[in-house]
């Protein structure tokens, strides 16, 4: 069976001959490019200088030959496998290990501190002895009518750019098995957060609900014309697309489930639903944290796939999960707590774990390992192999 085939009977909630593994395959199952760095050296891997595919977060673009070590069955059909060009330039890593960034993404240094810039405005910030860029300037921190959010220079999918993307697509999906996950994005809460600052949309979606639907309906608008030119150029090749929107905390959802039903469900309904009907892709959702309320909604948006399942938050024991929306949903991530166990558990602690969330998710299908999270930067090399060892040893649905 194809890494391809075994995701695609995961995903019909059938049993395949394997748990599917995710290593990268979107922004939140991958690693940090210091952690990739340590472990490359620690298995005398002589491989190219490794390159950064998320900026912000620093994480690696995971390489073909790690990715067979991991015996991995999903890649991103933006950051997997990159050929080989000179749009690449050196960039150290806090550590002071070497990696490479596109030049379409590299950062400018201004003083000591590495900036983003959206036009003349700093939008991310990377600060000395930090290990991450954080978001600065929400663009629509101020604005306050309809016309300023018209007047916001929003970002259409250019013809080029679909182009470009469609001729990736078919060219991962004719040299390799692997299945395809193409991230969109399509955030309805966070993207307002991101646009005006988390204090200040979090009052807008009580207080200043017009404008909170006239900014909310534009970001859908936007994200239906994307989506369009997105699912023409690469449906066809791909298999699975990603959305996000982190809906809780450690503790509790960000909104209660009224509010969410209110304001944010029927902007995500909209979109989830275009692609539903202008493709026969699956629909992968990343949302962090307490998310238990919303999961009976979601399934009725569109959801197909569940992400992070951060099992450690409130309310979402991984027994409860499986027991309730199992049939329904398939959970992809889970493996292993990436808060204190893959930190700062043993090596035995690790493998315990994986295999007692593989047997709980795993069960009749329905289930893609990958740890909660990303690996972080401090994550000791013994632990990571001990992830993915582990992930190996139990994915058999015979053993």
């Amino acid at each position: 069976m194809t890494s391809r085939e075994r995701v695609l009977k995961t995903l019909k909630h059938q049993i395949p001959d394997k748990v599917p593994i995710d290593f990268g395959g979107m922004g939140s199952t991958g690693i940090m490019a210091i952690a990739y760095n340590q472990l490359k050296k620690h298995l005398g891997m002589d491989l190219k200088t490794t390159r950064i595919c998320d900026v912000n977060q620093q994480l690696a673009e995971p390489e073909k030959e790690i990715l067979d070590l991991f015996e991995v069955d999903v890649i991103s059909l933006h950051h997997s496998l990159g050929k080989n060009n000179e749009d690449w330039i050196n960039w150290n890593l806090p550590d002071g290990s070497p990696a490479k960034i596109h030049k379409k993404m590299m950062p400018a240094k201004e003083g000591e501190n590495w900036v983003i810039k959206d036009g003349e405005k700093i939008r991310f910030k990377m600060v000395p002895n930090c290990l991450y860029f954080e978001s600065c300037n929400p663009p629509l921190e101020s604005a306050a009518s309809e016309k300023e959010i018209n007047n916001y220079h929003w970002k259409y999918f250019t013809d080029e750019y679909l182009k470009e993307l469609e001729s990736r697509a078919k060219w991962l999906f004719e040299i390799t098995e692997y299945a395809i996950l193409g991230g969109f994005g399509g955030n309805i809460l966070e993207e307002g957060q991101v646009l005006r600052g988390w204090s200040n949309f979090m009052i807008d979606l009580v207080a200043n609900q017009d404008f909170t639907e006239a900014l909310l309906d534009k970001l859908v608008e936007v994200y239906l014309r994307n989506l369009e030119g997105f699912l023409q150029a690469v449906s066809k090749y791909i298999q699975i697309i990603q959305m996000g929107d982190d809906l809780g905390t450690q503790n509790g959802p960000q909104i209660s489930l009224e509010l969410y039903q209110k304001m944010i469900k029927p902007r995500h309904k909209k979109v989830y639903q275009f692609v539903k009907e202008n493709s026969d892709l699956y629909l992968f959702l990343h949302s962090c944290g307490s998310i238990y309320d919303f999961i009976p909604d979601l399934i009725d948006c569109g959801v197909d796939i569940l992400n992070p399942v951060q099992f450690t938050a409130a309310k979402m024991d991984s027994k409860k999960l499986k027991e309730e929306f199992g049939d329904k949903i398939t959970f992809w991530g889970g493996g292993v707590d990436t808060q204190k166990i893959l930190p700062f558990g043993t090596p035995a602690e690790i493998e315990k774990q994986v295999e007692e969330q593989i047997k709980i998710l795993g069960e009749n299908g329905g289930y893609v390992f990958n740890s909660v999270h990303n690996i972080q930067s401090n994550i000791p090399v013994e632990n990571i192999l001990a992830l993915f060892d582990s992930a190996k040893k139990y994915r058999n649905y015979n053993y």
